[in-house]
């Protein structure tokens, strides 16, 4: 579904990807793991068309590179940014509609499924999203991308300063969506749930993926864990 191949990205003169390779498998979770600064970040903008990057990106066979973010979101592909990004003056309900990919066109995601999935949502609903916690703000992020319809969704450390009990939901969430048949790319520093809901494993260490695996072959393999991802 989606293959990058020799990836190169950049800030201005700074060359911050390294020749990043890897594939997306129709409804897979794949795991993007590694520490701040590795360029996990970098590879979802790079994918969304919001960083100048040279090399290959496939999206169903065909390239995206140079394609602009709306349209490679119109082509399928959801990405959910770590800042979250969510509209404050609008209500939860009006965040919800902004998502929905076309208007009048009925995708497999309904705002009752949204509700239905986080009932938290539901009670706020008409509710300015500015006012909401953190949790909440996360919740709706992902729920407004679900209704742009994507069949893959990029998302940016979903986990990042959330309650427990919170960080379970967003778990749940993941593995509803795979249930869909849709796939997920997952930037997570968590590594306890990236592990426990991922299909496959992969781990960034400056700017190239030095890891492609199982969470099981990552959990035995010490050295890469000690190099790249503990602290």
């Amino acid at each position: 579904m989606l293959n990058i191949n020799n990836l190169h990205a950049f800030y201005g003169k700074s060359h911050v990807l390294h020749g990043v390779g890897f594939h997306v498998a129709p409804g897979e979770i794949v795991a993007l793991l590694g520490r701040n600064g590795s360029g996990r970040s970098t590879t979802a903008k790079a994918i969304m068309g919001l960083v100048d990057c040279e090399g290959e990106i496939l999206w169903k066979g065909k390239s995206i590179l140079g394609k602009k973010a709306f349209e490679i979101a119109h082509l399928g592909i959801g990405y959910v940014p770590e800042n979250r990004e969510i509209f404050p003056k609008l209500t939860v309900h009006q965040n919800l509609m902004l998502g929905q990919k076309r208007s009048g066109q009925n995708g497999r995601w309904s705002f009752d499924d949204m509700y239905d999935m986080f009932p938290r949502l539901k009670e706020r609903q008409h509710t300015e999203a500015g006012v909401l916690s953190g949790g909440e703000q996360q919740m709706l992020t992902l729920c407004r991308t679900l209704m742009g319809d994507p069949e893959l969704i990029i998302i940016d450390e979903p986990t990042e300063g959330l309650a427990p009990k919170i960080v379970e939901l967003v778990g749940q969430y993941l593995q509803t969506l795979k249930q869909k048949g849709i796939s997920v790319l997952l930037i997570e520093q968590k590594l306890t749930i990236a592990m426990s809901i991922s299909d496959r494993a992969l781990v960034m260490g400056h700017g190239s993926i030095v890891f492609d695996g199982t969470p099981d072959g990552l959990r035995a393999d010490n050295y890469i864990r000690k190099e790249w991802l503990e602290v």
